[in-house]
């Protein structure tokens, strides 16, 4: 979809009694392994392995370890570093011409040499197949051309600062052109052929098979191959790392199963690897619907919440509070709400709910919506209901809802909740992805509030002239000291007006058994990198 909320939905369950029923029930792991091949269990299920159409966390995953980009992140520093491209590109003083040299020595799984034609074939296919994940590029380049067999020329038609950033896009990958077409919808979902580290074995409904590409330019994974497990539930997931039929847990344990397996690491020799994950969870408001038409009240809701009672009761400690839309990875991160508001104020919010002319006699009634098929954020809206029903006297009355999640994205533009809790997962790194989708408004005015746009199929409807005038400068600008102070002001807004209202940031985490060393998650992007894990 054009936009979307990359909800990470997981399914809860007991935890199974006997584990090898538990593995054999999702799909059953090869029987004989190889001593150096690894074997990764995980939740998330890969719908495509089309660059051009993937625009989910999973298939997203095995495309970026199938594949090499223009440019990637840094293992240690992450940092934009070049992969395909031999350096940065050049950038024309109009901030419209990108000239990019590429790696020579290069094939595809399929033998056939990497150039720049080959990148350009690539990048055109992403974007005039039109799948999902085109618009990244399409809106913003003009041109494509090989300007000789080793170097790229690309043209924007506008300037657009985080450009470097999304050609790192797992998806903006090498594909090559004897093996793939260029036409509207015509993808390969379950076959990938590029330049990567690993090519593809078996593409299964819940189990895929890499072996290393032996014709890989760069340094070789430090595996044999890849064994990669679907399974079907998160306990499931949790017994099958318990019992040893999986070297790595990654992608996505319940908080409780997390803490059971730290708790344990140090037992069995297990290791622990976690970051901070790039992921954020937040309430959309409705400005336009009542009681939240009002500022003070939306305000107000600001002041009561508890974002550490909610990381201590949902997640035992496993995630950050987070006062901001912009994660904390950035260095422009500002914790504005903490400021204006700080956590469980309550004498401000009261303060605010009487001044908007709610009481005890006659409270404001709230609607929190939560995707059902979550269980962090129905535990959140949980607590908080609990929270304010404890500290606030009975002045707000809040009412939590699940729906299911298909169904409450397709209802979000239209204004039919109140408030939603979501969770937002960037497709690039870069501050931009936390800014646009949330703030920017084609078509509206202050009094009608946003009617196409950005805020409005988020579900906020804000709008803001002020606001799209900073959203689309700090976009063009290239002057890196510039664009924070934009940046830093955009924060402000958000704290001011609250359309939205920061809850925590997630953490990734992923197990490894007591053999398997080299276990890494990109920064950036939070993706497992596959060809540093290893088996001692």
């Amino acid at each position: 979809m054009g936009r979307r909320w990359r909800s990470l939905l997981q399914f809860l369950g007991l935890f199974c009694l006997f584990c090898l029923l538990a593995v054999s029930c999702t799909g059953s792991l090869p029987t004989t392994q190889a001593s150096d091949r690894v074997r990764i269990g995980t939740t998330l299920k890969i719908r495509t392995l089309d660059p051009a159409d993937a625009y989910d966390i999973a298939s997203n995953l095995i495309i970026y370890n199938l594949s090499d980009r223009l440019y990637s992140y840094d293992a240690e520093t992450g940092e934009i570093v070049p992969q395909l491209a031999t350096e940065l590109p050049t950038i024309s003083t109009d901030n419209l011409t990108y000239t990019i040299p590429l790696r020579q020595g290069v094939v595809f799984h399929d033998g056939t040499p990497f150039n720049a034609e080959a990148m350009v074939f690539s990048l055109r296919r992403f974007i005039e197949s039109k799948g999902g994940p085109s618009f990244l590029i399409a809106d913003f380049i003009q041109n494509i051309e090989a300007t000789g067999e080793y170097e790229l020329t690309i043209t924007l038609n506008r300037p657009f600062s985080p450009f470097v950033s999304v050609l790192a896009y797992p998806g903006l990958c090498a594909v090559s052109p004897e093996y793939y077409t260029i036409a509207e919808g015509n993808f390969k979902p379950d076959v990938f052929v590029g330049t990567g580290p690993y090519r593809l074995v078996n593409f299964g409904n819940d189990a895929i098979t890499l072996e290393v590409f032996d014709r890989y330019w760069g340094d070789k994974p430090d595996n044999s191959g890849i064994d990669l497990q679907r399974f079907s539930s998160s306990a499931n997931l949790y017994n099958a790392f318990r019992s040893a039929a999986i070297d790595v847990a990654y992608h996505s344990l319940d908080s409780d199963q997390t803490q059971s397996l730290e708790k344990l690491a140090p037992e069995f020799g297990w290791s622990v690897i976690s970051a901070d994950s790039n992921v954020i969870n937040y309430m959309v408001l409705n400005s336009k619907q009542p009681p939240l038409d009002r500022l003070k009240v939306r305000q107000a809701l600001a002041s009561a919440i508890d974002r550490n009672l909610i990381d201590d009761r949902v997640f035992y400690g496993q995630a950050e509070p987070l006062y901001s839309l912009i994660p904390k990875a950035f260095e422009v991160y500002e914790p504005v709400f903490q400021k204006q508001y700080g956590d469980a104020n309550l004498d401000m919010a009261k303060s605010l709910l009487k001044e908007a002319g709610f009481s005890v006699d006659n409270p404001a009634t709230i609607e929190i919506w939560y995707p059902s098929g979550s269980a962090d954020r129905r535990l959140g809206a949980t607590v908080i209901e609990a929270q304010i029903e404890r500290d606030l006297d009975g002045i707000i009355d809040i009412e939590p809802h699940a729906v299911e999640a298909t169904t409450a994205y397709g209802f979000l533009d239209r204004g039919v909740y109140p408030i939603f809790m979501l969770d937002w997962y960037a497709d690039f790194f870069d501050v931009d992805n936390y800014i646009k989708p949330f703030l920017d408004c084609a078509d509206g005015s202050e009094d009608t509030g946003c009617i196409e746009g950005e805020t409005q199929i988020h579900g906020s409807f804000f709008y803001s002239d002020r606001v799209n005038e900073l959203v689309d400068r700090q976009r063009r600008e290239s002057n890196p000291e510039v664009r924070k102070q934009i940046l830093y002001r955009l924060q402000e807004v958000v704290a001011e007006n609250v359309p939205y209202i920061p809850l925590w940031q997630s953490r990734d985490y992923a197990f490894a058994g007591a053999d398997i060393t080299g276990v890494q998650l990109t920064p950036g992007q939070q993706l497992l990198r596959f060809a540093s894990i290893s088996r001692q």
